[in-house]
């Protein structure tokens, strides 16, 4: 079984989250945006054995934390499509930007692309490339618990910003529409900050891509 722990980081709130397989208590950390003392704290708690970093987009908030937490664990990073990869280069711009302290940009060892899979000790992952936050987004979806970890695609009761380079905001209601509704109404999401929510909810009720916007 596929389980989960949130774990909020930065100034941001950004919920970057742990996902490990029950059985082999072996972890992914998705979106280590900072605070990495505070992550490694999280799942040395839970017992779990992180093997992996999975990236949903090169935001700082998301990824800042990304080429410290992967030294000092020795795990790769999966993730994002190779279309973020100029975010990515741009993690210590980023930092001045924000305010965040110096960040170091990185290459992923596995760049992401639509219909992937990425594995967690027994469990596996599907990758959906949802671009529109940024052109190289992509999210996580577990059939077998039925969850996906969105990033900044979809929030409760909102979506993703559009306004920062190659933001889409067509392109991003068509993700969440054609990639994210079909899942499934009972899928449970996390998204990149505030609370969870599920996919029939936000159907039901979001301003902005329910069934009635």
């Amino acid at each position: 079984m596929l389980r989960y722990k949130i774990v909020p980081v930065t100034p941001f709130e950004q919920n970057c989250s742990l996902l490990w397989c029950d059985v082999t208590r072996r972890a992914a950390v998705v979106d280590p945006g900072g605070d990495v003392d505070q992550i490694v704290a999280a799942a040395r708690e839970l017992g779990l054995t992180v093997e992996k970093i999975l990236l949903t987009h090169g935001h700082i908030d998301h990824a800042g934390g990304t080429a410290v937490l992967a030294r000092q664990l020795d795990v790769p990073i999966e993730g994002p499509e190779r279309e973020d990869s100029f975010w990515i280069d741009a993690l210590p711009q980023q930092s001045k930007m924000f305010g965040f302290p110096q960040v170091e940009a990185f290459t992923p060892d596995r760049w992401l692309a639509d219909g992937d899979v990425v594995r967690v000790g027994d469990e596996s992952l599907d990758v959906l490339h949802c671009p529109g936050h940024t052109p190289g987004h992509v999210v996580f979806f577990s059939a077998s618990a039925r969850l996906a970890v969105v990033g900044d695609v979809l929030f409760a009761g909102s979506i993703g910003r559009t306004d920062f380079p190659r933001g889409n905001h067509a392109m991003l209601v068509n993700s969440i529409r054609h990639k994210l509704w079909p899942l499934g109404k009972d899928v449970a999401f996390i998204p990149g900050h505030g609370p969870m929510s599920d996919f029939g909810e936000e159907r039901e009720s979001n301003p902005y891509v329910g069934d009635y916007a």
